[in-house]
């Protein structure tokens, strides 16, 4: 069968996701109570549904012979498959790739990560990522065959999309705008299913500005990992600036002298914050930690080194946050990252280090905190992108492609547990 293109396409998607989340509130039903519910003919209805059915989304669970009046035949049952997984969610850091993948009612069914070298190509990342994705199926039995969307997050800076236009890739699959080294074609390719690509940090600021009843219009998010990287929540949306740099807090420069950065300059943030410049720095004052774990067991034992540096960190951050604050004036500051569970003294030292930075008039400035999310929460933004409503995507492109409107949830837990819409 020919795959529908254009507005066919975009319509036939948007009859699918009626009829998916029909399926997902009500559960099992036959096909004249799902068409008397979302409203399409039987005709249309019998090719949407016949194509899930293919595709493996739904399955066939029984008849209504027990309950049917009449003599006319039995009429089957339709379920979503909870083999089904419908979105992906891909997170490449700077040293591992963290994937999550949900069904059609938001919950994730299996998530998992695998690390690689700094310095490996986007090549091996990918072949990496789609090992991991396989390994994934294989061990929880989940299918791919109805993937309705893939959100990939790529270290920054990535460009911002310009304008609302989609490009065509093969296979049928969307891509909004090249990654590095393809790494956007290439899922697209093999899951035929459209893709969006972006920042994976200023996802995972989408993922924490939606999350559960904390929710706010204006945030600063700023992540501390293997590199620094922030996302910026203005007036209710996500913003990525003019060439998509809005938010690289890691690279504002705190100290001309200091040590070299990945992106050619001198003492930027994130050579003093990110989790090597801070076991670069317990190395130079003579507390040799090797490792995050090492660093948690040092900072268990109050080592003097440790706090000295985790605190010269923190104040540098809460420096830098601090002119994002009287900039923006957000409402909440949040910082992610294992570190900050492992050492809540960042968070501490930057947070009274941006209040001395704030207006002196100021009433009161932003709530500042630890992200609520894990490490994989790049990942988790990165399914926001592709399966909910939200004002934070205003200024994407429509991703009409991706399911007929743009998606971003209202709660997503830290624990692999439900996203719900």
């Amino acid at each position: 069968m020919q795959k529908p293109t254009g507005v066919h396409a975009l319509v036939r998607r948007t009859h699918e996701d009626r009829v998916l989340r029909t399926l997902q509130e009500n559960g099992a039903m036959s096909r004249g109570e799902i068409a008397r519910v979302v409203g399409l003919s039987r005709t249309t209805l019998s090719e949407i549904t016949g194509n899930l059915l293919q595709r493996g989304a739904i399955v066939v669970v029984d008849t209504d012979a027990s309950r049917r009046e009449g003599s006319g035949r039995p009429a089957e049952r339709l379920a979503l498959d909870p083999a089904s997984a419908q979105f992906m969610g891909v997170d490449f850091g700077h040293r591992r790739v963290h994937v999550a993948v949900a069904d059609a009612s938001h919950t994730i069914l299996v998530s998992g990560a695998v690390r690689y070298d700094d310095t490996a190509s986007w090549q091996t990342r990918t072949e990496l990522a789609l090992e991991l994705v396989e390994r994934l199926s294989s061990e929880a039995g989940v299918h791919y065959g109805a993937l309705q969307g893939v959100g990939i997050g790529v270290p920054g800076p990535y460009p911002a999309p310009e304008g609302a236009a989609w490009s065509s890739a093969r296979r049928g699959a969307t891509v909004l705008r090249p990654a590095p080294e393809g790494v956007d074609v290439a899922f697209a390719e093999r899951f035929g299913a459209p893709v969006i690509v972006d920042n994976n940090t200023r996802l995972a600021a989408l993922a924490e500005a939606i999350t559960g009843a904390g929710s706010v219009s204006d945030l600063v998010y700023v992540r501390l990992s293997d590199g620094v990287g922030g996302g910026l929540v203005v007036g209710g949306q996500l913003v990525t600036g003019s060439s998509g740099l809005a938010g690289e807090l890691g690279h504002v420069t705190v100290a001309p002298a200091g040590r070299p950065c990945r992106c050619g300059k001198r003492g930027c943030l994130e050579t003093v914050a990110s989790v090597p410049g801070i076991l670069a720095a317990c190395w130079e004052f003579g507390l040799r930690l090797e490792s995050l774990e090492e660093l948690a067991a040092a900072v268990a034992r109050s080592h003097p080194v440790a706090d000295r540096v985790l605190r010269e960190a923190a104040a540098a951050l809460g420096r830098v946050v601090g002119a994002a604050t009287m900039t923006l004036n957000p409402a909440k500051v949040v910082i992610g990252g294992e570190i900050t569970r492992l050492a809540p003294v960042i968070v501490e030292q930057a947070a009274a280090t941006l209040a001395a930075e704030l207006f002196p008039t100021a009433s009161a400035g932003p709530v500042v905190e630890a992200a609520r999310l894990s490490d994989e929460d790049g990942a988790l933004g990165a399914l926001a992108a592709v399966f909910h409503n939200s004002p934070l995507l205003a200024r994407y492109p429509e991703t009409t492609d991706v399911k007929g409107r743009l998606d971003a949830p209202d709660a997503t837990t830290e624990r692999a547990a439900h996203v719900r819409p």
